[in-house]
């Protein structure tokens, strides 16, 4: 069964700490980078005698620190592709791109829009934390995974889609700061836990109102397939995460392929300026005020990365 951490600053000081029913157990490990942090639990460090606290007595940081590698993958979810128009048994490839260890955030806490963004999207995902270094072609499968995936985190991918994709800017409309929420917990994986990747659900409201729910069952590519893929072009280090894609119910809707055909024919400005303005019509986008509440669990709870509770906040 998966074990869950946090890291946390008490009076200025930071920690991690053992996370059970609600209830956190300092181990007074100091403010360790998530590279060490892995090196530190493999030692099985005894809880010391340490004032227990309850998780909401604590600022919850990210469980995920700078610098690190951050791959992502967009489109894996077969309702995801169907929702974009795209047949999810046609698809031959893996996306990859990245978002720029700045985004990282706090679970809970502030989701920042800048100023001139309008159209804020939100994509709950699995994150996976790498604890082994690859820099070589590998032959990954589900017998030999958990050489090198150590832990399991949540994160939301925010998207600036008006800076994405009119701009042709996927790492700069996903990398403002804020824009990667990440935690609250750092599950470390045991062998067998594995097994229940299928069958966390991911789930994400936007003001108590459902927008995603989906499980792992749904990938395109399992991560086993998509770290093989990546150690054929890609060197990883301990610490450096890859993020699998989000379910289906983003605010994002791609235009019906008429549209699309009418638009290829007009200048770049006027395609895009017709683009944002047709978004703006939907009411999905996050706006100043929007909580988003998240979860990633199995039925069971064998597998929890805990809650995600965040706030939209307009840049000033």
């Amino acid at each position: 069964m998966a074990k869950n951490y946090i890291r946390f600053e008490k009076d200025h000081k930071i920690d991690w700490a053992k996370l059970e029913f609600g209830k956190a157990f300092p181990l007074g490990a100091g403010d360790l980078n998530t590279r060490e942090f892995l090196e530190f639990i493999k030692a099985k460090p005894v809880i010391q005698n340490n004032p227990i606290y309850q998780a909401q007595e604590l600022q919850i940081l990210s469980p995920i620190t700078a610098p690190c590698q951050i791959i992502c993958q967009g489109a894996n979810y077969r309702q995801h592709l169907i929702e974009s128009g795209l047949d999810p048994d046609d698809k031959t490839y893996n996306l990859f791109f990245t978002k720029s260890d700045a985004s990282l955030s706090s679970p809970i806490g502030d989701v920042i829009r800048p100023k001139q963004v309008q159209l804020l999207d939100y994509e709950i995902e699995l994150g996976l934390v790498f604890g082994k270094t690859i820099n070589n072609s590998l032959e990954i499968h589900s017998g030999n995974i958990s050489e090198y995936v150590s832990a399991l985190f949540m994160a939301n991918d925010i998207s600036a889609r008006d800076i994405q994709l009119p701009q042709l800017q996927w790492y700069k409309g996903k990398s403002y700061r804020s824009f990667l929420p990440a935690g609250p917990v750092l599950a470390i994986l045991e062998e067998g836990d594995f097994s229940l990747l299928e069958s966390l659900e991911l789930t994400l409201l936007v003001n108590d109102r459902v927008r995603q729910h989906d499980t792992i069952s749904s990938l395109v590519f399992s991560p086993a397939e998509s770290i093989q893929e990546l150690s054929r072009f890609c060197n990883i280090n301990p610490g450096d995460v890859l993020l699998t894609g989000t379910p289906s119910g983003c605010a994002l809707r791609a235009p019906g392929k008429f549209l699309q055909k009418i638009a290829a024919l007009l200048p770049e400005k006027k395609k895009w300026e017709l683009f944002i303005k047709g978004q703006l019509k939907r009411s999905d986008y996050l706006q100043p005020g929007d909580k988003i509440h998240s979860s990633i669990r199995t039925a069971d709870r064998r597998i929890d990365l805990g809650d995600q509770v965040l706030q939209v906040v307009q840049e000033s």
